[in-house]
């Protein structure tokens, strides 16, 4: 029974140790006024961002302290031990991937004497050899964009974007990203550290929801073990409530009759009858969430409706289409009499999703988050405008097949303990 009690806890740390590696934690060296590490500080930290709010370690005999596991966020710390005065620390800013060292000095005082330290947010990692750059919430909210995943990564400089987005008039579909001259297939899609990828790539159909995250880190180099490609990592983190309720909504929308055109008689003369158009787009976001119950259970859920119209460049309707007698192509072009009626690529997508986390005891923690979506690419009508889909190719609608993914699913079931400062299972 011993060992098979050791060979469990063996394989375990297998798994664990890797995904602690990408977990966010604050570390650091706690000394007296002489320079001393001093063993058995009491190291609090504290944050909204946890349904617990606090979180408490004690150093170790080299008066180094670990405090694993944390949701991004702000955070508070406090050092206590008799004898001394209270240390405390506020401010600090934890972003995803993030090890931040937050060193502390105390002196001998009374128990009622508190020292409070002020100093900016670590931003140099030095418990890890990765190079990230990280994107707010706020950020994300105040780029007007289409909330694609493909709108942030051509803002990361050393990264290469297959497909950019002009002012949010993309619609949501995949796009590849490389960094330092890789494959294109090396970029990966990430939620809460979930691949969204298929078919040994990193992407696929499924949209995460951008414009709901609580933040983006995007890994460029230095990845660990647990990074199944060498390229570079886009991870999304959710959000997942608070003791609160809060909620947002977000539209926008366009037409034809916002948009400009510099089609002029002498192109027109040439040979191009009809330009892309966006002929309207739209993007409805209701949110939610707050306390089922107090420092216990959180939840989180939101609604998203998408569609997008594109006129595709002289590409016309098919006047002949579903007559058998006739197997020629005659457009729809407005010449020699015949009407105008240019090629629309249409496409909707709609999705729903539902966060719930649960502390049932201060060192237990379990999410359960799933999200479902339906997609649905030349539906309407058909045709390509080289902005819906990703064969980069301009057809007429007849030429180009009815593309529906639903349900695309995405379901993430997680438990994690700090046992100790150096034991986290995951």
């Amino acid at each position: 029974m011993l060992r098979c009690v050791k060979a469990i806890l063996f394989l375990v740390s297998l798994v664990v140790l890797p995904s602690t590696a990408y977990a966010q934690a604050i570390v650091g060296t706690v000394r007296d006024a002489s320079g001393a590490v001093l063993p058995g500080v009491t190291v609090e930290a504290s944050s909204p961002a946890l349904i617990e709010k606090t979180r408490s370690v004690v150093t170790g005999g080299t008066g180094q302290y670990a405090i694993e596991n944390l949701r991004p966020g702000t955070y508070s710390l406090s050092f206590t031990l008799t004898g001394f005065a209270t240390v405390t620390r506020g401010g600090i800013e934890l972003t995803s991937n993030f090890v931040a060292t937050v060193n502390a000095d105390m002196k001998v005082g009374g128990v009622a004497e508190t020292i409070t330290v002020t100093g900016e947010t670590p931003v140099v990692d030095v418990a890890t050899s990765r190079t990230q750059q990280t994107l707010t919430s706020q950020t994300i909210q105040d780029i007007p964009s289409s909330r694609l995943y493909s709108s942030f990564t051509q803002l990361i400089p050393a990264i290469n974007v297959q497909g950019n987005d002009i002012g949010g008039a993309n619609a949501a579909v995949f796009s590849v990203f490389q960094v330092h001259g890789g494959r294109r297939n090396e970029g990966q899609v990430l939620v809460d550290n979930m691949s969204g990828g298929y078919q040994g790539m990193g992407v696929s159909s499924y949209v995460p929801d951008i414009g709901n995250s609580q933040e983006v880190n995007f890994s460029l180099a230095g990845g660990l073990g647990e990074a199944t490609t060498g390229g570079p990592q886009m991870n999304i983190i959710g959000k997942q409530g608070g003791n609160m309720f809060a909620g947002n909504f977000f539209l926008n929308g366009t037409g034809s009759a916002l948009q400009g055109s510099n089609l002029t008689p002498e192109i027109q003369a040439k040979g191009l009858k009809a330009a892309n158009t966006l002929n309207k787009a739209w993007d409805i976001n209701p949110t939610f969430g707050g306390p089922i119950a107090r420092d216990k259970l959180w939840f989180w859920g939101g609604y998203r409706y998408q569609i997008n119209r594109q006129g595709v460049a002289n590409m016309f309707t098919n006047l002949n289409a579903g007559d058998p007698s006739k197997w020629t192509y005659l457009p729809a072009d407005g010449q020699n009499g015949r009407p105008m009626e240019q090629a629309v690529d249409d496409g909707t997508w709609k999705d729903g999703q539902l966060r719930l986390t649960w502390q049932p005891t201060p060192r237990n923690k379990v999410t359960a988050w799933s999200q479902v979506q339906y997609i649905c690419l030349h539906c309407i009508q058909g045709g390509d405008s080289n902005g819906l889909t990703f064969g980069g190719i301009v057809a007429t609608p007849e030429a180009i097949p009815r593309n529906e993914n639903h349900p695309n699913l995405m379901t993430q079931v997680a438990w994690s303990s700090p046992v100790t400062s150096r034991l986290l299972l995951d």
